[in-house]
């Protein structure tokens, strides 16, 4: 499938072989941003596109255990780029590859910047439509760096209803608009849960309508998630829900959500400094 490359913020340009960066980001944690930018890049995956995921989490890199590949090693080529892990058919580069999932990192804000420009820079991630970019919790370095050196053509929000995280939720669109970063919307994560003895519908972590919600982060939501005892197995067993059942309500919920996202990429305005090769037609 074609895709073109978007115009990014400011006056940085677009990397050479990635057509379009996206971010999936969040002020808060805990609110099931990782695995939300794990099966929205293989849900992109599932339609077509050549996808890469980097974590960008460093203090807390949780995409190789989500892509149930926490013990492997990047290998680097001749050139000194690194080979990123490729899981499920996608490109995934994380720090918890380099220093173990399980260690702790305690960098001060210079030494994270740099490591995030490394992973994006140093890693030869081919030729490719998207790369998915988990981002760390937060308002604080990485945005920024994010913001003054990596093309970023969109970000997309993750909360749950709940009071606090939507708190949260506004100051991650008000950093991205303050940085001329397009936010597509925001994904509600575990927004209803659904008991599976009787079948009833509860919303645990708050009532709000979509247009209260819309009201509150200040931009549209692409996609409601239940919460879903199944989504947390599959994804604590590093099979994430679009792999492993993707007929399911979860997998249909992502890929609306992706859907939807795609239709505002569409809406932007082209990156007239980049061009695509010639379509051959033999």
């Amino acid at each position: 499938m074609l895709v073109e490359p978007k115009k990014v913020q400011g006056n940085l340009r677009g990397l050479p072989n990635i057509k379009n960066i996206i971010v999936i980001a969040s002020a808060k944690g805990g609110v099931g941003k990782s695995t939300t930018a794990a099966n929205f890049a293989l849900s992109l995956k599932a339609k077509g596109y050549s996808v890469g995921l980097l974590d960008a989490d460093i203090y807390g890199p949780n995409q190789p255990n989500i892509f149930g590949v926490q013990d492997s090693e990047p290998h680097v080529d001749e050139n000194k780029k690194l080979l990123p892990v490729i899981a499920h058919g996608i490109p995934l580069m994380s720090i918890g590859f380099l220093y173990g999932a399980k260690k702790a990192v305690v960098w001060r804000g210079p030494m994270i910047s740099k490591a995030m420009e490394q992973l994006i820079h140093d890693t030869k991630w081919g030729e490719l439509d998207f790369l998915v970019i988990d981002m760390p919790p937060g308002t604080g370095d990485i945005p920024l760096t994010l913001a003054s050196k990596i093309p970023v053509c969109g970000a997309v929000i993750v909360s749950t209803p709940q009071d606090l995280a939507v708190l949260d939720a506004q100051k991650s669109v008000q950093m991205f608009e303050k940085m001329g970063i397009h936010v597509f919307g925001a994904i509600c994560n575990m927004s209803v849960y659904h008991c599976s003895s009787c079948g009833a519908e509860e919303r645990i972590f708050g009532s709000q309508s979509i247009s209260e919600l819309e009201a509150e982060l200040g931009t549209k939501i692409v996609g409601e998630m239940p919460l879903s005892i199944k989504l947390r197995k599959h994804t604590d067993l590093g099979n994430p829900i679009i792999i492993a059942d993707p007929e399911s309500e979860e997998s249909r919920a992502y890929h609306n959500a992706v859907k939807s996202v795609m239709e505002g990429l569409s809406r932007l305005p082209k990156d007239l400094n980049r061009k695509l090769p010639p379509v051959v037609v033999a």
